[in-house]
């Protein structure tokens, strides 16, 4: 069974075409309102920070203009969900694994992608960096790549600058390393591995 979440198609918002809800800074604006009025501000920070890496990322990648939308739009709403109360965010995002009950904040890419699609997004590319974020995307998802690599090195974290650093020239060896250094961080502070997280894990070290 397939562990990856993706997909593809061309970044959509309501019932508009993309040429009639084409991006731009009222576009941009008003998914900032939305996400700023929701967390806290210093949680609004890593998000700015977290989408400006991962356009860094992308451009560095020779990411199309299209896909450096897609990465801004998963990047500006990755944590929307991530400061609401833990009952609220079972309740969008109803535990499927017994550490989700345990963790509820294990759910809070899941409860974005909610969150999301209740806004009107319908790209499943974004939709599923949105909740790769959390426990990994497939190696094939570079928008997904993108977003990950920038949660888990933004600079502000204080650690992970060389994958950072890597994500530059070779997204993909860098995404490896942001995976494996999450699953040895939370090994290492003895906090409960998602089985999603596990499997992603195994899969891209089976793959090395």
């Amino acid at each position: 069974m397939s562990v990856w979440v993706g997909g593809s198609g061309k970044a959509m918002v309501g019932a508009s075409s993309q040429d009639d809800q084409a991006p731009g800074p009222a576009f941009t604006e008003a998914w900032r309102q939305r996400v700023e009025a929701l967390v806290r501000s210093d949680r609004f920070e890593h998000i700015e920070r977290v989408t400006a890496l991962a356009l860094e990322i992308g451009r560095s990648n020779g990411f199309s203009a299209s896909e450096l939308e897609q990465v801004e739009l998963a990047g500006m709403l990755h944590d929307a969900a991530r400061d609401l109360p833990e009952d609220e965010l079972l309740r969008l995002a109803p535990p499927e694994y017994e550490v989700e009950v345990r963790h509820p904040l294990a759910v809070h890419g899941r409860a974005a992608v909610a969150l999301a699609r209740s806004w009107g997004v319908t790209d499943p590319v974004v939709l599923g960096a949105i909740e790769g974020h959390v426990w990994g995307v497939d190696p094939s998802d570079r928008i997904g790549m993108a977003v990950y690599v920038a949660d888990v090195s933004e600079p502000a974290r204080g650690v992970n600058a060389a994958i950072r650093h890597l994500a530059m020239t070779d997204l993909s060896a860098a995404y490896r390393q942001a995976v494996a250094s999450k699953v040895h961080y939370l090994e290492g502070a003895g906090i409960e591995v998602h089985p999603t997280t596990r499997k992603t894990y195994e899969a891209l070290h089976e793959a090395s």
